[in-house]
């Protein structure tokens, strides 16, 4: 069975095709027209990340690159050639999306909604009636802040954080629909924030916590020092961003979410959408997440229940930025009852700490000290403890 996917060169599509190659002797790629030497990024990240050189060295004879517009019917191929890559596929894996968080709804649209759309054509186009996974995200549970979102839970009763978050429920619906009138089985994938321990370096893509990172260095260097509320001592504009200091948020390691959604995909389908959450067994919390900050980018973060009436030059630029702090307010969990029930231990996750997730955003693993007198995390919470995701399920992350 031949296989093609998509988002092959994005943070989590490399790491579903090292997971793919495991299994298949070949694999197409569908990258996006105009983006530049795909095989050499895709080379590289392998050779950066410690793959055994015969497999890099094989990688230009296992891989078929086809650029593609998925945002365009028929992914901007000819109709010949659309045909033909259709016919040719066993299964399809469509990871490529946009995951910009404060991304307006119709650009979001147009990469995450019509994207899937035009890739289910491509399904629906094959002889071979190709499986499609499809990978959404755990977010798609929306504004609901707590309580525990269930797999098979699709709606909007709740709203949605952000524009990102709309766009791949819009997605799911559409895919179910799919189903439905083609009688054909989906693999839904949800996984939730995506991190990883390897070091930052210039030829590999960034994960979600980079992107806040730079979201704070370069508010704090606009805003310039900390304003009518003061510094702490060594320089470290003090900002209050709202969260609660019970919250909790599950962050999964990539390279095992890659591992567990390929071992899914290897199960026979059911014949319908079979749905699964690929998250962490346990929740990282709230002031983890402050802790990372503060060590990033050398401010003191407090956490208040609203925005402040007075905000500062600094509290104010982040403002601009809703997708950063909108999850420091959450506590609820995602069932993943059905991985767990499916793999037994070979589900459970590996740590995901302050210390793993220090490796992944500082290449040197130096880190900060903090303001005289404070503790590493200069929060007043512990700094690695985790909250059970695997809670009674009899309620509704």
């Amino acid at each position: 069975m031949h296989v093609a996917l998509t988002g092959a060169t994005g943070f989590l599509g490399l790491r579903l095709l090292r997971r793919l190659l495991d299994t298949h002797r070949s694999v197409t790629v569908l990258v996006h027209a105009g983006s530049g030497d795909a095989l050499h990024r895709i080379t590289r990240f392998f050779a950066l990340t410690g793959a055994p050189e015969s497999f890099v060295a094989e990688l230009p004879d296992r891989l078929r690159v086809v650029e593609t517009e998925v945002e365009r019917p028929g992914l901007g191929l000819s109709r010949c050639a659309f045909q033909e890559l259709a016919d040719g596929l066993g299964a399809i894996w469509h990871s490529a999306g946009s995951i910009n968080l404060e991304g307006n709804l119709p650009e979001l649209r147009r990469t995450n909604v019509e994207g899937t759309r035009h890739v289910l054509e491509l399904a629906a186009a094959g002889r071979e009636r190709p499986v499609v996974h499809h990978v959404s995200t755990a977010f798609v549970a929306g504004s609901r802040r707590q309580g525990v979102a269930y797999e098979d839970e699709l709606d909007d009763t709740y709203g949605f954080e952000n524009a990102y978050e709309r766009s791949k429920y819009e997605a799911e619906v559409l895919v179910h629909a799919w189903a439905r009138e083609h009688r054909r089985p989906v693999v839904v994938l949800r996984p939730s924030v995506l991190v990883t321990d390897v070091p930052p370096h210039p030829e590999l893509p960034s994960h979600p916590l980079q992107v806040v990172e730079r979201i704070l260095r370069d508010a704090r260097r606009s805003a310039g020092p900390g304003g009518p509320h003061g510094t702490d001592p060594g320089d470290r504009p003090r900002i209050r961003l709202v969260g609660h200091p019970h919250g909790r948020l599950n962050l999964m390691q990539v390279e095992h979410a890659a591992e567990v959604m390929v071992r899914l995909a290897a199960r026979p389908p059911s014949g319908g959408v079979d749905t699964y959450h690929v998250v962490h067994d346990r929740d990282v919390p709230v002031p983890t997440i402050v802790a990372l900050l503060e060590r990033l980018v050398r401010m003191s973060i407090e956490l208040v229940a609203t925005e402040p009436d007075d905000p500062s030059a600094l509290e104010a630029l982040l403002d601009f930025y809703p997708g950063l702090t909108t999850y420091l307010t959450h506590r609820r969990r995602f069932d993943d009852t059905r991985v767990r029930t499916l793999f037994g231990p070979s589900a459970a996750s590996g740590r995901v700490d302050l210390d793993y997730l220090w490796s992944g955003l500082a290449p040197t693993g130096r880190v900060p000290a903090g303001p005289p007198g404070t503790p590493a995390t200069a929060t007043g919470f512990p700094s690695a403890q985790h909250t059970p995701n695997a809670a009674p399920y009899a309620q509704h992350a």
